[in-house]
């Protein structure tokens, strides 16, 4: 589980949750990294001589391409991007040298929902729907590891922040 960095707290600001995408999310990277390997080992044995050579290095070339672009950058960027619910606001922060971020003050969310399709079901994921009084209107947080409970912790921590007194709640 990725923690926030404490420095980027302010003074009596808590984490609720911090999460990044399920890994579900580096499954194709797995396949394109098997395939690409396998393809590349297949089509280094074919050719001799000094073509042989070249369709070596050409083979080589193209599956370092491919391996960059559809491997490592999923990996990293899977990585380096996180999705934090403090007591005071919500956080998206991503990017390994050049950093991004977006931050939706709690009081300004309007609404926390979540969507679980039948394959996120089988990996125990989901998405996450934050909405707010922005012109973006909401924000979608696709594949969120267990997102019935991220759901359930960021919902009673808005009720919290909003004053309700959960021991008078009857539900209506």
């Amino acid at each position: 589980m990725p923690t926030f960095p404490a420095r980027l707290l302010s003074d009596g600001e808590r984490i609720v949750v911090s999460t990044r995408t399920h890994p579900k999310a580096l499954v194709l990277p797995a396949l394109v990294l098997v395939v690409t390997l396998g393809a590349a080992g297949w089509l280094t044995t074919l050719g001799s001589g000094d073509a042989g050579k070249v369709l070596h290095w050409v083979v080589w070339l193209v599956a370092a391409a491919v391996l960059v672009w559809w491997v490592l950058v999923p990996l990293v960027s899977w990585l380096t991007t996180t999705y934090t619910f403090t007591s005071r606001r919500f956080i998206k922060r991503s990017g390994f040298i050049a950093k991004m971020g977006r931050t939706i003050p709690l009081n300004r969310i309007s609404g926390v929902d979540f969507e679980i399709g039948v394959v996120d079901r089988l990996f125990g994921c989901g998405t996450l729907v934050v909405s707010d009084a922005s012109e973006q209107g909401r924000v979608e947080l696709h594949d969120i590891p267990r997102v019935e409970q991220v759901q359930l912790l960021v919902s009673d921590e808005l009720h919290r922040l909003a004053g309700g007194d959960d021991r008078n709640d009857d539900g209506s």
